[in-house]
């Protein structure tokens, strides 16, 4: 009898009469002390099913079907033996620590509530069994952290605490959905051995959600991949991998294959020849912080110097808190360094000093900058075609009238369908709410645009469109983008040259085939060994497979 059994699971919302239907029939089971991953892009009903089967949905879902744990029907259970049920039997990590711990709470404070719920246990024993959890997560040095507040945390930490949190009551299951998303490949590997170590010590069931079907390659013995609410194929891992049946399969597949550098752009003189358009000189940059009474100083960037091309796609790749998003905004104009000096065109726009630097307009409108999150860098409040009209409209264009036919034609050349400008970004996808964020920074033509994580949240279908259409942006409209990002695969697929940043410092650059795939610096080749799937799916007779 399997641990966890989803039998012909169906969901849907809206009022009565007019229902949309999200999930459609689903079925899958787990045994206990194994891994079942549920495989698909964004919006294949994955996180729905495992919401709406340990109740998580709440009134405004239609749910039908059978859900049992542990022989006992689960799914229309009232809410009060759900909560008893939910943390002592079945842990659940959510996909953003950041939004799902109180950020005004301290962590220590936030496992033992998890814990008190379901023992009556209190006071010093409590804090202990919560430094406890910290520890046997990874956290080093737990009792200095189980007073932290979550912002004070790296956001593998912050994962690490969501772990403990589920982990807490030994649960017989737990659902991990999508963990390590927006996670940098070192911290990934990190979470995927914790979560393989802490299954074979507690003997614990792991339901796996992710759209990376390298990530799980390592870890899972059954596979389900969901598409448009559905399974369209489940079986065994090895299985899926060697012998996919079906062709939305074999399209995850190749896009979770390792991938080569760009072609080389025809008739383009090479970097090496082309005077620099963008140059960045020794800089450097520091971060203060204090606890009570006493001052904390880290180099975060320590003497850095690049070059980038006209039309050339320059990588920036390294941990998180190695110093490459801080890098990028002192590039887009928004901070400043400690010393050095940023120039575009031979003219410093950026400089040592105090304060966020002043841009002229001019200067501000050859420089822009795509965030990794759509949700916070557009305004929820405003329509599609008002957000892309913005920039034109902030430049007192000549003929005022025009400003519509630039809006879509602006929207045509980032693949964005004319029906969407008049809706908000709540309605649309993340794909296409990145797609916004691009189009708005290369309204106005710009000679660089600084690209921080830009796919790092999307589904790995939705980043080859992203990384397609910057690829396209670059060769048509000459464009210079300065790509931030911890995604190798990315980065060896879309970018030109690229730049290894550790401890502030660069430790290797050169050409995506050379660097990546001869790594020469041990951090580099630290990286490379981390990408997701290394272990199945990058074996050399499955690389032969025609997937596609």
């Amino acid at each position: 009898m399997a641990l966890f059994e989803v039998n012909d699971l169906s969901v849907s919302f809206g009022a009565r009469g007019m229902r949309t239907p999200v999930v459609n029939g689903v079925s899958f089971a787990v045994d206990a002390g194994q891994t079942l991953a549920v495989v698909g892009e964004s919006g294949s009903g994955k996180s729905v099913s495992l919401l709406a089967a340990t109740g998580l949905l709440g009134p405004r879902a239609q749910v039908s079907g059978s859900v049992r744990f542990e022989g006992s029907e689960i799914l229309h259970l009232p809410a009060a033996q759900l909560r008893a049920l939910r943390g002592a039997r079945i842990g659940y990590v959510s996909q953003d620590p950041s939004s799902n711990l109180h950020p005004l709470k301290r962590v220590g404070a936030q496992i033992a509530e998890a814990i008190r719920v379901h023992r009556p246990m209190r006071g010093r024993a409590l804090r202990e069994r919560a430094v406890e959890l910290l520890g046997e997560v990874g956290i080093r040095d737990a009792w200095r952290h189980v007073d932290d507040y979550p912002w004070q945390l790296s956001g593998g930490m912050r994962q690490r605490v969501m772990i403990a949190m589920a982990i807490a009551m030994n649960p017989a299951l737990v659902i991990a959905d999508e963990p390590t998303t927006a996670l940098d490949v070192t911290v990934q590997a990190s979470i995927m051995r914790l979560l393989r170590q802490l299954q074979d010590r507690h003997g614990t069931a792991l339901v796996f959600v992710s759209h990376d079907l390298a990530l799980v390659s390592d870890i899972a013995q059954r596979i389900v991949v969901m598409q448009r609410g559905g399974i369209v194929e489940a079986g065994d891992a090895e299985q899926v991998y060697r012998q996919p049946a079906h062709p939305y399969t074999r399209e995850l597949l190749a896009a979770s294959l390792p991938v080569g550098a760009p072609p080389p752009k025809p008739n383009v003189e090479a970097p090496v020849q082309a005077r620099p358009l963008l140059r960045v000189e020794a800089i450097s940059r520091k971060r203060v912080s204090r606890t009570g009474w006493r001052t904390h100083e880290r180099t975060v960037l320590d003497e850095i110097s690049f070059d980038l091309h006209e039309g050339e796609i320059l990588g920036l790749v390294g941990e998180s808190g190695s110093g490459k998003s801080t890098m990028g905004r002192i590039v887009a104009g928004f901070d400043r360094p400690d010393s050095g000096r940023v120039r575009l065109d031979g003219k410093t726009y950026v400089e040592a000093g105090r304060g966020s630097p002043h841009l002229d307009a001019a200067m501000r409108r050859s420089i822009q900058m795509v965030f990794q999150d759509p949700y916070g860098s557009l305004n929820p409040r405003q329509r599609v075609a008002t957000i892309l009209a913005e920039p034109f409209v902030n430049q007192r264009p000549p003929q005022a009238g025009s400003i519509d036919d630039a809006v879509a034609l602006l929207a045509q050349r980032v693949g964005l369908s004319a029906d969407l400008l008049n809706r908000f970004p709540a309605q649309l996808s993340g794909g296409q709410r990145q797609r916004v964020a691009i189009a708005r920074a290369v309204a106005l033509q710009p000679r660089v645009v600084v690209a921080d994580e830009p796919v790092s949240a999307l589904d790995l279908t939705t980043q080859r469109h992203i990384v397609a259409l910057l690829r396209t942006l670059s060769d048509t409209l000459r464009v210079s983008f300065l790509f931030i990002s911890h995604d190798l695969a990315v980065v060896s697929e879309l970018c030109d040259r690229v730049l290894v940043l550790e401890g502030g410092q660069i430790v290797e650059a050169g050409p995506p085939d050379e660097v990546l795939a001869r790594p020469q610096h041990a951090f580099t080749r630290r990286l490379v060994q981390s990408i997701p799937g290394r272990g199945r799916l990058f074996q050399s007779d499955l690389l032969e497979v025609d997937y596609v």
